[in-house]
């Protein structure tokens, strides 16, 4: 039986209070489970024990901001378990991808949920040979935005019959927190795109604009699903 899974994270919400520029960011990531990726998780896990990061999901925004539970350690401890995560992803059989949505473009909620819904819609619709190429499709999300779960079920019950949901704690999954990681970027790409600069807690990591397309951004972006 072929199963492909899809790994769900987004970065922001769907609120349209704030005023101003913002994103929100989702990336699905997918991996082919006849490709086993034991060996490269167990690397991953020595290479984040060797580094006494804490047990658990790696997440990379407040490990970039060195926030909860990164705060004692360096900026290059934080970078070596960011780029321990990084090449893991880049290791693994994977592919993904993400869509961006200004948020100041909609008028409301519902019209951004409506983008959401067609742009993921097309998305399958386009490339629905490969996936009906599986037996099954399986959704891991951890409802961390309900309208988003709405949508994520919505879609993939009209285009896509044979699938199942699991509902994931972040730390459970590396290819989750790969996810997380996707968003991350691809949000920090976006806004350096728009004139922005890293802020410092950025530069610890990524060190320059030029080193942050270098050395993430262009390796990232091989993985990109192929339309």
């Amino acid at each position: 039986m072929k199963t492909i899974s899809m790994f769900v994270d987004e970065s922001g919400d769907l609120g349209l209070k704030n005023k101003g520029k913002s994103y929100y960011i989702i990336s699905l990531v997918f991996h082919d489970q006849n490709y086993d990726i034991s060996e490269e998780l167990n690397k991953l896990d020595r290479e984040l024990a060797d580094l006494h990061c804490p047990k658990g999901a790696v997440h990379t925004e407040p490990l970039i901001r060195r926030e909860a539970p990164y705060e004692e350690f360096t900026p290059n401890e934080r970078r070596s378990i960011f780029t321990k995560l990084f090449f893991f992803a880049k290791k693994c059989d994977i592919s993904y991808k993400t869509f961006i949505f200004e948020k100041q473009q909609f008028k409301d909620e519902m019209k951004l949920e409506a983008r959401i819904a067609r742009e993921i819609s097309l998305f399958i619709r386009d490339n629905l040979s490969y996936f009906q190429s599986f037996d099954e499709l399986v959704l891991y999300y951890d409802n961390g935005q309900k309208q988003l779960n709405r949508i994520l079920n919505t879609v993939l019950a009209t285009e896509i019959v044979d699938y199942d949901v699991r509902k994931v704690k972040p730390s459970d999954y590396r290819l989750f927190q790969v996810a997380d990681l996707i968003c991350t970027l691809e949000l920090l790409n976006k806004k350096m795109e728009e004139g922005e600069q890293l802020s410092k807690s950025e530069q610890y990591i990524f060190h320059s604009k030029r080193d942050f397309k270098k050395d993430f951004m262009k390796k990232i972006v091989e993985k990109k699903f192929k339309e």
